[in-house]
């Protein structure tokens, strides 16, 4: 049962006592060192303190990253996306999100994971040269717009 539960004998042994004589083993500066700021009562280390060492905070860069203001986004539209949800036609902007296909305001690139048979003539804002060419070998044609 989870109440009888008790660690290995021997397992557990209790800290040391400090500062209680130095038949105790640990008696007179009771482990603080002789002197200074840490010796005194009442002294605390800084929670972030390394002995002197240049501290993990301070060794991190100062500023983040650097985000590119020019980036552009693409919202992603794959061919096996088009093939299965449809029909054979021509599709601009508009028509994707009229059909689901797009939800964001981003731009619209047009990638090559999968196959295409159905005869689209699509127009978006980019589109892998291998897509285009996927699209224009099932007869189609992919138009890019700026």
């Amino acid at each position: 049962m989870l109440n009888t539960l008790k660690p290995a004998p021997g397992s557990r042994k209790s800290s040391k006592r400090a500062g209680r004589g130095n038949s105790a083993g640990r008696g007179t500066t009771a482990g603080r060192g002789t002197k200074g700021q840490g010796s005194r009562s009442g002294s605390k280390s800084n929670r972030i303190f390394e002995g002197g060492q240049t501290p993990l905070m301070v060794r991190q860069p100062k500023l983040g990253g650097f985000n590119n203001p020019n980036r552009v986004e693409y919202e992603v539209v794959n061919l096996d996306t088009l093939e299965e949800k449809l029909a054979a036609g021509k599709y601009d902007v508009a028509a994707l999100k009229e059909n689901n296909i797009v939800s964001t305001g981003k731009r619209i690139k047009l990638l090559a994971r999968g196959e295409v048979k159905k005869k689209f003539e699509i127009t978006v804002h980019a589109a892998s040269k291998i897509a285009k060419e996927a699209i224009e070998k099932a007869g189609g044609k992919v138009i890019t717009m700026n």
